[in-house]
């Protein structure tokens, strides 16, 4: 049976290696895609997730869940932290053997796992309005900060902030939600 992420953390908490070995494979693939999006370095994105999770190591029992989901707290982590590495704009100086080389594979433990997160996500983006939508795409998956969001689209930045705000509650309460049943959901590439 697959431990619960809750049950995980409290293992960490009392420094079993294990149990972040568990995390690391939950989630390690979902983060470097959020790092590699939004930086374009392998070496980056690497350094970063595991500094992110060296940190959860640390700080395990500062992760509130009443705030939110422990991936959801991971990506924002990692979003910030492409960020400001973004904005240090450090030249690459590793090995580009190591440019070549597959760092970041998915470690999704199912493909089943992996398919209903996709669904469940993409399905909360989907019901999102469409100046919503854009702006939690342009923020997480493009890596652009709230003023840069307003310059793009041309709108005012209090607009920019109400529309993310509204934006990551509306997906934090989805993706909360109890998953609706698998006989009746299809996706766009008709699996069920």
């Amino acid at each position: 049976m697959r431990a619960s992420d809750a049950a995980l953390l409290a293992r960490v908490i009392e420094r079993d290696e294990d149990a972040l070995v568990a995390l690391y494979a939950r989630y390690a693939g979902m983060v470097c895609a959020v790092l590699q999006r939004i930086l374009r370095d392998r070496q980056a994105a690497e350094e970063i997730l595991q500094d992110i999770f060296y940190q959860l190591w640390c700080g395990a029992s500062r992760f509130d869940a009443e705030r939110g989901s422990l991936p959801a707290w991971l990506v924002v982590i990692a979003r910030n932290r492409a960020i400001s590495r973004l904005r240090r704009r450090e030249p690459f100086t590793g090995d580009p053997l190591f440019e070549t080389t597959a760092v970041c594979p998915v470690n999704l433990e199912t493909a089943a796992a992996r398919q209903e997160m996709l669904y469940r996500v993409q399905t909360a983006m989907d019901g999102l309005p469409k100046e919503q939508r854009a702006a939690v795409e342009l923020a997480f998956f493009e890596g652009m900060t709230h003023s840069e969001i307003a310059r793009h689209t041309g709108d005012p930045l209090g607009t920019v902030k109400t529309r993310l705000r509204a934006g990551l509650e509306t997906l934090r309460r989805t993706l909360h939600a109890p998953p609706a049943p698998l006989k009746s959901r299809t996706t766009t590439t008709g699996i069920a």
